[in-house]
């Protein structure tokens, strides 16, 4: 099967709301890892288009970021929902940086306020990300790595509280803003499925993917499958 991909410019979609129906053309939307304010209201604009007309979305990182914003501001009516990256003083912050973060950032220490490599993700039950997993032959594959990691103690906060039952893969992540955990329980009231997540060594909960049910492929996770493909 030959993919063929198509680059498309989200700035396009903010300077007239008419150029999102080429996106009918398609069959996915991908809107890939990033940082900074450029061309990210078109992408939240795409991710809006993608849900509401069922085209299948995939957003890696910033693309699952970006489609928690859409589905606050939409769904949720939090009309000023943003990511404190590109709007340090929206009122509703549902992607932010945590606590512990701020503090490294504040000294300067910008390389350490990021998830760098491997991290592991417990696995909701009866999701369509679990399911992929299965499929794909990933979840035995993963066990196996997670036992090797375990005999390094240096490399605990890389595994994090695992739950007891659940399915767990790994994924590479380079990122250092989150899902602000504050919102976790709206969104989820209003629909929105976090199908995994990671936890910390101090109960707090990183969500890591995202899926609609009811949608065909409406899917995101925060980390970058695509640096292990």
């Amino acid at each position: 099967l030959e993919v063929e991909i198509v680059w498309l410019d989200s700035k396009k979609f903010e300077e007239n709301k008419e150029n999102l129906n080429v996106l009918k053309e398609y069959d996915g939307l991908i809107v890939p890892g990033g940082f900074g304010s450029s061309g990210v209201e078109g992408k939240i604009l795409a991710a809006n288009y993608a849900r509401v007309n069922k085209i299948p979305y995939l957003g890696l990182c910033y693309g699952l970021q970006l489609a928690v914003i859409e589905f606050a501001r939409n769904v949720c009516g939090l009309k000023d929902a943003h990511s404190t990256e590109v709007n340090p003083k929206t009122a509703n912050p549902v992607i932010d940086m945590q606590p512990a973060q701020k503090e490294i950032l504040e000294k300067g220490m910008y390389g350490g306020t990021m998830r760098l490599g491997a991290y592991a993700a417990n696995l909701k039950d009866k999701t369509q990300v679990l399911k992929l997993y299965e499929e794909t032959g990933r979840l035995a594959a993963d066990a196996k790595k997670l036992q090797e990691l375990t005999k390094d103690k240096s490399q605990a906060f890389r595994i994090g509280i695992l739950e007891k039952g659940k399915k767990v893969v790994l994924e590479r992540h380079r990122h250092r803003y989150e899902v602000n955990p504050k919102y976790v329980e709206m969104l989820e009231k209003k629909g929105l499925v976090f199908s995994g997540y990671y936890t910390r060594h101090d109960g707090t909960k990183l969500m890591e993917y995202i899926e609609l049910p009811g949608h065909d492929f409406f899917i995101g996770t925060q980390s970058h499958p695509e640096m292990k493909s």
